[in-house]
């Protein structure tokens, strides 16, 4: 069991409780891949539950649970964030890059945008650094609340190393919470050493 389904597990079990026990050990221990699709489509299911479900098909490549993992990719919660963004990145499907970069740049949503910014710096699709420089531009405005969202902008960008970015960067180094970070990045699309 790897070092994600295990973390995933341990929560889900705790969130399920003692009243889903037995829901949850048969979720957890099912190997058809359909009972495990049927729950993401049937009613009145728990959170839990279809977090455990859409993990687990997403991470063994089945697109079907691609709608729920793109939902918990943008929940509140940032650890159903992580695990989703996780599972998503072992899925396989084409339309996860476009799903990360809208919730990247979506306003409405920055508070959640750590992750979707992290699965596409790991994904390294074509929409990657534009979502990162749209959303690391819209951070830098006075008093944004957002730093560990910009962060990781300015961290991914330099990862992708497009000189596309540079600009945005170089921007960055004015905000002393950000400085660091876009020197770093820079040095990285010139090939410097950090």
């Amino acid at each position: 069991m790897g070092e994600a389904l295990r973390s995933l597990t341990e929560r889900l079990r705790s969130e399920a409780g003692a009243g889903g026990s037995a829901a949850y050990e048969r979720l957890a221990a099912a190997e058809d891949p359909d009972v495990l699709a049927s729950v993401l489509t049937e009613p009145g299911q728990p959170l839990w539950a279809r977090e455990l479900v859409a993990f687990r098909l997403g991470t063994a490549g089945d697109k079907r649970a691609f709608e729920a993992l793109v939902l918990l990719l943008n929940h509140r919660d940032p650890q159903r964030c992580a695990s989703a963004a996780h599972a998503l990145a072992r899925l396989g499907d084409p339309r996860t890059a476009r799903a990360a970069a809208a919730l990247a740049t979506n306003e409405l949503r920055v508070a959640y945008a750590l992750q979707p910014v992290r699965l596409l710096v790991e994904l390294r699709a074509p929409e990657a650094v534009p979502a990162l420089i749209t959303t690391l531009e819209r951070r830098l405005r006075p008093h944004d609340p957002y730093r560990k969202v910009a962060l990781a902008c300015a961290e991914g960008l330099g990862v992708l190393g497009d000189t596309r970015a540079r600009g945005v960067l170089h921007e960055a180094l004015a905000h002393p919470a950000l400085a660091e970070t876009a020197v770093r990045a820079l040095n990285r699309l010139t090939g410097e050493r950090d």
